[in-house]
């Protein structure tokens, strides 16, 4: 039996399970009950000895023969079955599948199972706290935002990708990464940057930083998905790899950051598989307008969403280290956030060529 039919098989009767409680509630004549963990703030907390983010043990319940919970029960039970059937068939869909596969009218009314896809998205997310699965295990894609360039070798389905030798627009990193689908064969780099921007990336790529400096290029265009956070954290904890994340300044440029590093709340049950505790942030850092002689013209004014999530930042357990409070309070004292796109005021290949040698050469981290 192959490593991918054991994956299958355990998750498959982890859905199976769900329809046992069903059964044997209506064997009882009792009301059918799932415990479902809650995803949110008030249920998570920060592992200081690990560094992540992990899921506390409060649960709701879900129940049938209550009114206000019978429809997204049978939402719950509905999206579990159809994701049975992947299951069973071995095969791979999309959220947006998922939703128009569950899509039908109540016979005899006017009711829709799903309204709209945001109500089945959710659903699926339930499920994967649940069962503590994936939802790339249950068989259900995003859309492939990700790319790779540097000195690794996977295999893809049977085929064998180099990723030194796909030219400047390197690899479409998939959005199901786990060992059975794809295969890191081969990694020779130094160190992994993370970057927060496609537009850096591919700066970077196209100026080869990767060959100069030994290392893998990764993005996400913008917060990166599972896929790439995943792919990242393989690479880490397979091949030793340093993980440095360069994103803008600004509040949001800090939470990717935290995301990668300690892991989100959304996903706090899972943060052991897709965060990096000893991600490093190489920039841009609120000190850096001064250091690299940035102009002031070229800084963006804080508006008002920007400050109230900068101090949301400021309260998070994660963000207590003192470098951080103090990386963030400059920030806000400037009034102003930097974004990567504005070191090409110094030069178009400043970031290659000046800013990043630098960053590396001196250690000028956060941590």
């Amino acid at each position: 039996m192959t490593t991918k039919t054991k994956k299958t098989t355990v998750v498959e009767k982890k859905l199976i399970s769900l329809a046992d409680i069903v059964i044997h509630a209506a064997d009882r004549s009792k009301d059918p009950t799932f415990q479902i963990p809650i995803r949110a703030l008030s249920n998570v907390f920060f592992n200081e000895k690990k560094g992540l983010i992990e899921m506390g043990a409060k649960k709701q319940e879900r129940s049938f023969f209550n009114v206000g919970m019978a429809k997204r029960f049978m939402q719950t039970v509905l999206v579990a079955d159809a994701l049975s059937e992947l299951q069973r068939a071995d095969l791979t869909t999309s959220l947006r599948e998922i939703y128009y596969r569950t899509k039908h009218t109540i016979k005899d009314s006017h009711e829709n199972t799903f309204d709209a896809q945001d109500e089945s998205d959710p659903v699926i997310e339930d499920l994967e706290v649940s069962l503590a699965t994936l939802r790339e295990e249950l068989h259900v894609s995003a859309e492939n935002r990700g790319s790779i360039v540097g000195p690794v070798v996977f295999g893809d389905d049977g085929d064998r990708v180099d990723c030194s030798k796909l030219g400047k627009g390197g690899y479409s990193v998939p959005s199901i990464v786990e060992p059975e689908y794809l295969e890191i064969r081969r990694c020779t780099a130094d160190f992994l940057l993370l970057v927060e921007k496609g537009t850096q990336w591919n700066r970077l790529s196209e100026d080869k930083f990767w060959r100069r400096y030994n290392c893998i290029l990764l993005t996400g265009n913008g917060q990166p998905p599972r896929g790439v956070r995943r792919l990242a954290c393989r690479l880490h904890e397979e091949h030793r790899l340093p993980v440095y994340v360069l994103v803008d300044n600004d509040p949001w440029g800090y939470y990717i950051y935290s995301v990668v590093k300690q892991g989100s709340i959304n996903l706090a049950f899972e943060s052991q598989r897709m965060a990096i505790p000893k991600a490093k942030f190489v920039g841009l850092s609120s000190a850096d307008p001064e250091r690299y002689e940035l102009p002031r013209n070229v800084g963006i004014k804080l508006n008002e969403k920007d400050i109230a999530r900068a101090k949301e930042l400021l309260n998070y357990q994660w963000f207590q280290k003192p470098a951080w409070q103090v990386e963030i309070k400059r920030m806000l004292a400037s009034g102003l956030k930097y974004e990567l796109d504005a070191l090409a005021n110094k030069d178009f290949q400043y970031l290659t060529k000046k800013y990043l040698p630098r960053k590396l050469k001196e250690k000028d981290w956060l941590d």
